[in-house]
């Protein structure tokens, strides 16, 4: 559906048609539908709203972002569901999910996988490369990135807080020998994603309550994060 640039921009978390023409002609390059327990989720027939507006845009040659579903331990089922109602171009996995249920999901829907992998806020120490190997190895070939992402007790992620970002360069040396994309989410906003792009260079960022006032979608916060991520 869309020209992927760099680096990915990823708002998550949109409910309804109305923002997306909101936001539409900012350099957003992946827009985050929740099918997972949340405050945001959306039901597959209501994404499947948000998709077919998007593809029509594309339809008529307009460049549009890519949709990524976000689940946590989605059963079979429920992901043949969302797919039939709402087909995605990225699935998002939260939960504790095999490398072959991804590699699964990759060739079942033809669509990328993003893993979702959680950091503790208060990470006492930098894990060592070999303890990330240990950690991802067994996930190279199955999946498209690796989601770094703030360790929630409730949902595995989604907290609105950031991690240790000095984990961030090891997990980055392991993605560029597997040949994986690091995206960074947890607590991101207009704030600070400037300073975490520039110290740390990730592959893309996902934001989701960093853009949004009192619950719902800030149009002049996603601006100013989007402007922030490609500064002129």
């Amino acid at each position: 559906m869309a020209v992927q640039t760099s680096p990915i921009v990823k708002i998550c978390g949109l409910q309804n048609v109305a923002m997306l023409k909101s936001i539409q002609h900012l350099p957003i390059t992946h827009i985050g539908i929740v099918f997972a327990p949340s405050k945001r989720q959306l039901t597959p027939e209501r994404a499947g709203e948000l998709i077919a507006y998007l593809r029509s845009e594309a339809d008529q040659g307009n460049t549009v972002p890519l949709t990524v579903g976000v689940f946590v331990n989605p059963s079979e089922s429920e992901l043949a569901a969302a797919m039939a109602a709402a087909p995605l171009d990225v699935v998002q996995l939260h939960g504790q999910e095999s490398p072959a249920f991804c590699q699964q999901v990759r060739e079942q829907y033809g669509v990328q996988v993003f893993k979702s992998v959680s950091i503790s806020k208060t990470e006492d120490s930098v894990p060592t490369l070999e303890a990330v190997s240990a950690q991802l190895d067994r996930y190279r070939s199955s999946v498209d990135a690796i989601l770094l992402d703030t360790f929630d007790p409730i949902y595995g992620g989604g907290s609105g807080k950031t991690f240790a970002w000095d984990c961030i360069p090891v997990y980055r040396e392991w993605a560029d020998a597997a040949g994986v994309k690091i995206l960074v989410a947890g607590g991101l906003k207009p704030d600070n994603v400037h300073e975490l792009i520039e110290a740390y260079r990730p592959d893309g960022v996902d934001v989701s309550s960093g853009v949004e006032t009192d619950g719902v979608k800030d149009i002049a916060k996603i601006t100013s994060f989007v402007e922030r991520v490609f500064p002129t």
